[in-house]
């Protein structure tokens, strides 16, 4: 596919979504059927800070404000969503005399932000969270990829990589070039040994004077950090496995060591088997049955995809097969926050 192409499929998905999210929301359906929303939702979060002022910046659908988070907390109790940790949710939502609608927080892969900017709002609010951590981003034997990623093409007019066909120079001088090579360095790791290609991104980053690990360490939480955190009533450790890979894509030896690591990981961090699990990407090209039942046989009672859906009692059929709503940085507006909550864009997709 041209470079034409892939960046009109990409606007193209952006303004579909934003359209959709507009209509549902200004169309007032969410008061119309309340019922679609059924039980309430899992929020997917990752950073929580300022907006940064890089023009480059193509994580951004991973970070919101904490004005931004404050204010979809403060959403959720103006429509009687009761937030409750994550752990609480299947035995809540199996009392049928129970009739609340409820809402839980999670944070995915234990950044720093996650305690400077977020555990306040939460604090501010007394709202649970719980916040997703993964073995090598802790140990720093991990690297973040899409991070990475976005450093060096943020530093570099071009880099010469192999992308499975000879080594290409790449031209990344111009903003939508730098987007386009974002693409497919994240296609790149989709679709090839992801240890490998993590591993040769690194070596890119390191031949462009830009340090991996470093990255990890400015922005993940060290384990006296990760202690300290969990001394609040409020926060509580999921599982997010050891190195952050595509559980689909493993064998069954790898997968069940991921799942086991990480589970232990917090287990050192907090004495405590924890309860909740995550997995890494989270959608459907990332966990399926065979992922469900390998938490479930770890002895993890609820599980986090990333899939988009509100929550409902046919959910406990697959405790580890929850969905999630992502509140996207880049749709931090109220009203698409009320889209979401409704559940209707999610009728309109399933």
């Amino acid at each position: 596919m041209s470079f034409s192409k892939r960046l009109s499929r990409h606007v193209a998905k952006g303004a579909a979504i934003r359209t959709g999210l507009e209509l549902v929301a200004l169309s007032g359906a969410a008061q119309l059927f309340p019922s679609v929303a059924e039980r309430g939702l899992i929020f997917t979060l990752h950073h929580v800070r300022p907006r940064g002022s890089a023009r480059f910046r193509p994580n951004a659908l991973l970070e919101i404000t904490p004005e931004f988070l404050a204010e979809t907390i403060a959403f959720c109790r103006q429509r009687g969503l009761t937030p409750v940790p994550l752990a609480a949710l299947p035995g809540l939502l199996a009392d049928t005399a129970d009739t609340r609608r409820f809402v839980c927080f999670t944070l995915d892969d234990g950044y720093r932000d996650n305690a400077e900017f977020a555990q306040p709002v939460f604090r501010r609010f007394e709202v649970p969270f719980t916040v997703f951590v993964t073995g090598g981003f802790i140990e720093r034997t991990r690297t973040i990829w899409w991070e990475t990623v976005e450093a060096v093409l943020r530093e570099v007019p071009s880099f010469a990589f192999d992308f499975g066909e000879g080594v290409e120079q790449v031209r990344t001088a111009g903003m939508l070039a730098k987007f386009d090579a974002f693409q497919r360095l994240c296609r790149f790791v989709a679709t090839c040994d992801e240890d490998e290609a993590v591993a040769r991104i690194d070596r890119l980053a390191v031949a462009h004077g830009i340090d991996p690990v470093g990255i990890v360490d400015r922005l993940v939480m060290a384990e006296p950090e990760l202690r300290r955190l969990v001394q609040d009533p409020l926060a509580t450790l999921g599982a997010h496995t050891l190195n952050h890979l595509n559980l689909k894509r493993l064998p069954p030896e790898r997968l069940a060591a991921e799942i086991a690591g990480s589970a232990a990981k917090v287990v050192e961090l907090t004495g405590q088997p924890p309860v909740a699990f995550c997995y890494p990407y989270g959608g459907k090209a990332a966990a399926g049955e065979r992922e469900y039942a390998a938490a479930a046989a770890h002895g993890f009672r609820v599980a986090v995809t990333t899939k988009p859906g509100v929550l409902s009692e046919k959910r406990l059929r697959a405790p580890t097969a929850l969905p999630r709503v992502s509140l996207n940085g880049l749709y931090q507006k109220r009203r698409y926050v009320a889209a979401l909550a409704s559940g209707i864009p999610f009728k309109l997709l399933g």
